[in-house]
């Protein structure tokens, strides 16, 4: 399996094209951050739980089944266990590489009947991290459309997350969030409450704020996109929890169709929906 290396000492990615593009490893000052297998091929057996990955052209959950959008009809299968179909198309597919730090996949026409693009450029300055994510619609009409980053970071991990409102549940998301209150607060940097499953919106200046206490290193997590999102993921039985900037609230074709809060976006012919994760480490 290839494995593409960027960086240098001070951070270090490895990312497989193979794999949906995703990064395999980010390693900041000698320390691995990512949940990261030993086998690389583990991504492939189990491609939800390991490194960091594009989500398109849909993040969290859709419901499977037949649903008319516009003058097409989406008809997804279940790729999850609870029975949804989850993280749209692109987050195990082989992708091809375009330049330094660039990479590329076309998919679609399928159960999602549109086709489109996505990009991914990943790029170190410094103590910085950028990775920026794209998504081009190359049908004809207009595609509903969402992108997002799904990296799962390695425990013990304090964590801000600095949202107003929050949808409490992403499985069986209800039309409008709420505010946070509880351990849904995370305004404050502290440890996550196990086995959270929630989105926040209506994010502050920095979205969100990560420390590694016991090897003494934090990082800013910043988001750019019409619309961010964060979803937060805390599994008892798992060691690393998930925090994904995506640019939708969970359901989101659904939202989009009933007008609800935090649908997926509707890209016009030839249009592109932009993600961008900045995340700097000190």
């Amino acid at each position: 399996m290839e494995e593409v290396r960027l960086g240098d000492d001070t951070i270090e990615v490895v990312i497989l094209p193979e794999v949906g593009a995703r990064l395999h490893r980010l390693r900041v000052a000698g320390h691995d951050l990512l949940r990261t297998p030993a086998d690389p091929s583990d991504h492939l057996r189990d491609p939800f739980l390991w490194g960091a990955y594009v989500m398109a052209p849909w993040c969290n959950r859709i419901e499977v089944g037949t649903v008319r959008a516009g003058s097409r009809r989406v008809a997804l299968d279940a790729n999850f266990p609870d029975g949804s179909a989850i993280h749209g198309q692109v987050y195990a597919r082989p992708w091809q590489r375009r330049g330094e730090g660039g990479f590329l996949i076309r998919a679609g026409g399928d159960g999602w009947p549109w086709e489109y693009e996505v990009g991914l450029r990943i790029e170190i300055v410094d103590r910085s991290l950028r990775i920026e994510q794209t998504l081009t619609n190359l049908a004809e009409d207009p595609m509903p459309a969402g992108i997002g980053l799904h990296p799962w970071f390695c425990r013990p991990l304090l964590v801000a997350i600095r949202g107003e409102v929050v949808h409490r549940v992403n499985a069986a998301s209800q039309p409008q969030p709420e505010q946070v209150s509880g351990s849904f607060d995370l305004r404050q940097m502290g440890e996550m409450a196990a086995d959270l499953d929630a989105t926040w919106a209506r994010l502050a200046d920095p979205p969100v704020e990560l420390r590694w206490p016991t090897i003494g290193l934090g990082a800013t997590m910043r988001i750019t996109a019409p619309e961010p999102h964060v979803v937060a993921a805390s599994p008892s039985g798992l060691d690393a929890i998930a925090l994904e900037p995506q640019t939708h609230a969970p359901q989101g074709l659904r939202r989009m169709l009933n007008g609800e809060p935090g649908g997926l976006a509707l890209l016009q012919p030839g249009a592109t929906l932009s993600l961008t994760v900045a995340m700097t480490f000190a």
